[in-house]
């Protein structure tokens, strides 16, 4: 049995003063029911009503009221940079999540669209850091396979 339930999720910006927090992946982050891990080993028993993608910062509200904070963990990623106007629209083309900064972009690490890239005048760093993309079209989370299929009133 979980340490702690949660049906609901608060975003980034809307609460404050969480006693926990999680610390999840990218694809960590998309969800409806897990049971997951918190910082201090214990278990959250995530049962949304929707398949979800969770930003860094937002909370999973307990039953009790209490929050437990959702934190980016790092991941392996590669770092493009180029003309980023150009390697963007390639990627996204390819419906591939992409943190955009203003000097590089970053997305996970894949050696198919790295090769890609470096063919197209990017150069190509591996780091790790945590991976918080642009939305998608719809203002969702996720632009990749998981949402293929879906229409935009089923969010």
């Amino acid at each position: 049995m979980a340490d702690y339930t949660s049906h609901t999720v608060k975003k980034v910006g809307t609460w404050s003063d969480a006693f926990e927090l999680c610390v999840l992946t990218y694809d960590e982050r998309f969800l409806r029911r897990k049971v997951i891990k918190t910082a201090h080993g214990e278990t959250l028993l995530v049962n949304l009503a929707h398949t979800t993608s969770l930003d860094h910062g937002d909370a999973f509200e307990l039953d009790d009221g209490r929050l437990i904070e959702v934190v980016a963990a790092e991941e392996p990623l590669l770092q493009v940079t180029g003309d980023l106007v150009q390697l963007a629209w390639h990627i996204g083309n390819r419906h591939t999540p992409c943190q955009i900064e203003t000097d590089r972009l970053l997305i996970q690490h894949d050696k198919v669209i790295g090769h890609m890239l470096e063919h197209l005048g990017a150069t190509i760093q591996e780091v790790s850091e945590p991976f918080t993309p642009e939305g998608g079209a719809y203002g969702h989370g996720r632009t990749h396979s998981h949402e293929h299929g879906a229409t935009a009133h089923e969010h």
